[in-house]
């Protein structure tokens, strides 16, 4: 079975290695999700962070292998906490290596629930510091057809363009 190659993963979803890479240049920033177009609440939790190896065959019938590092939020307002450092997120992720292998190049997904609504799933972006806080872009994780996602990406690396020059123009062109 053929492994992911987790060092390809896009800036619109990074790694945890990179993650924590990022954080440690501003521990003592208050460290801001948002998803669904809002931030996540200071009480905010850390509930679990999970390591997962997964096989599986894709709908082109093509094995796939990876690793996934799943961290879920608890979006809730306690006890008029600010939101927490991002000194402290990583101090979190450490204590749950020391019992837990967590592959800093895994991919990265989040669970996110406020307690009421069912918990979904999210990427995330590369972090962005701004007002003296540490801002991360959750995105839903989309569904998506492997196979399809390699050919785009062979496309893209070929840099071929669908309005490029042939003597047949594609239906993208009009």
């Amino acid at each position: 079975m053929n492994a992911i190659d987790n060092s390809k993963i896009q800036r619109t979803d990074i790694s945890l290695g990179l993650l924590l890479e990022t954080l440690a240049t501003a521990k003592d920033l208050p460290l801001v999700f948002h998803y669904d177009g809002r931030p996540v609440k200071g009480g905010y939790h850390v509930t679990e962070v999970k390591a997962g190896q997964f096989a599986a065959l894709d709908c082109g019938a093509n094995p796939e292998a990876w690793t996934e590092i799943f961290v879920q939020l608890w979006d809730i307002d306690e006890d008029d906490r600010t939101h927490m450092p991002a000194g402290k997120f990583a101090a979190i992720i450490r204590k749950v290596s020391e019992h837990v292998k967590l592959d800093g190049s895994a991919k990265l997904t989040f669970e996110v629930s406020d307690g009421v609504q069912p918990m979904q799933l999210y990427q995330a972006a590369y972090p962005n510091l701004r007002a003296g806080q540490v801002h991360i872009e959750l995105a839903a994780r989309p569904a998506s057809c492997k196979p399809r996602d390699r050919w785009l990406a062979e496309e893209t690396g070929k840099g071929v363009s669908c309005c490029g020059p042939s003597s047949q123009k594609s239906a993208c062109c009009g």
